[in-house]
């Protein structure tokens, strides 16, 4: 049956968009980007409270356990096809219509109260586990920025420092008419690099996007050449990635090129930007909105010790083996809960099929 079919807001008693005064255990689904697909169960304490619009509001009638329609809702079956049904160009949705007409299986409530349970136990470890490499990641990617905020400290103690405009030039990438939007990109053709293709160190071609040389040529700026550093301003803020024989490429606007100037290595600003100092600084730039930014200039004026290059590469150098293994640590853990999301689905599957019940569920 639909989620119409089991959902108690039907028809004139459904509340608009604009006021939805919610319950405990309504289950609200965001139908909106940049939220789309997150669930939630409303907990006692929210129960009478308003909900904004960008979500809908799904009440289970008595035929439907709001736990079993919860779990449900986490298949990659429903989330997949929602997001194949997002329409619109500034804020993808996919409507309320869309979401009630999704068929869902709705067993008798005992067969229900069984898989709840059942999925209840199996959830709560994998969710432990997920809780558990989660940590073991963040501790892994720590201990590689204080080992390097730990060598930049003592160099500064003994050199001093600079801003970082002293050492490199910025330029933000070209952000007038000619900036190519989604529409502008092709499936082949020059790289357009944003923030999601920066990833340890490098530039992940994986997933590039592309445009057309003669929209290349038309940029006025934000084109990065070989051992310039790429630095994230706004979303994703503080990411980077060393552009390392890429060829003619392009920037997205929430970047900017950072180009070390003679006697500056590239391996050096990308330390810099791993480093536990970086990120201090950078939270103290913060502006608090809910997509952070820093601007160029802001960039610039970064403290880093003054090093010449030979003492720039043997810090490289003592740095490099640790950030290594510390990396390798954070792809074992990320793995392990790419491993753990599979698992999770596998078991929403089999349970909501019935497979995992220890005896035959009704017809």
């Amino acid at each position: 049956m639909t989620i119409r079919e089991v959902n108690e807001l039907r028809g004139a008693d459904a509340p608009s968009r604009a006021r939805r005064r919610i319950r405990t255990d309504d289950v609200l689904f965001a139908t909106i980007r940049p939220g789309l697909c997150r669930l939630a169960m409303v907990p006692a304490s929210l129960d009478g409270q308003v909900c904004s619009t960008g979500y809908i509001v799904l009440r289970a009638n008595p035929a439907l356990l709001p736990k079993f329609l919860f779990y449900a809702l986490q298949s990659d079956a429903f989330i997949n096809e929602m997001k194949a049904l997002e329409r619109g160009a500034s804020y993808p949705a996919v409507s309320d219509r869309d979401v009630l007409n999704y068929a869902i299986w709705a067993p008798p409530i005992p067969d229900q109260q069984r898989i709840v349970a059942i999925l209840d136990e199996a959830l709560e470890g994998i969710a432990a586990a997920v809780t558990n490499a989660r940590q073991n990641a963040q501790s892994a990617s720590r201990l590689s920025s204080q080992a390097l905020s730990a060598e930049f400290r003592n160099a500064e103690n003994a050199v001093g420092t600079v801003a970082l405009r002293e050492l490199c030039s910025f330029e933000n990438g070209d952000r007038g008419e000619n900036y190519p939007n989604k529409s502008a990109r092709v499936l082949e053709g020059i790289p357009f690099i944003n923030a999601g293709h920066l990833s340890d160190r490098r530039i992940n071609m994986s997933g590039m996007d592309y445009i057309a040389p003669e929209r290349f040529g038309l940029l006025r700026s934000g084109k990065p050449k070989d051992r310039d550093v790429l630095f994230c301003l706004r979303g994703s803020l503080g990411k980077f990635g060393i552009v390392d024989g890429i060829g003619d490429c392009a920037i997205a606007s929430s970047l900017v090129i950072v180009r070390p100037k003679i006697s500056t290595l590239s391996e050096y600003i990308a330390a810099y930007f791993e480093s536990a100092i970086c990120a201090e600084m950078i939270e103290n730039y913060r502006s608090g909105t809910a997509q952070p930014n820093l601007g160029a200039k802001q960039l610039a004026g970064f403290r880093i010790p003054a090093l010449c290059e030979t003492e720039q590469a043997e810090l490289v150098e003592r740095t490099t083996a640790i950030s290594r293994e510390c990396r390798a640590l954070v792809e074992v853990y990320e793995k392990k809960l790419a491993v753990l999301a599979e698992l999770k689905q596998s078991l929403l599957a089999r349970a909501l099929s019935g497979e995992l019940t220890r005896e035959p569920l009704a017809a």
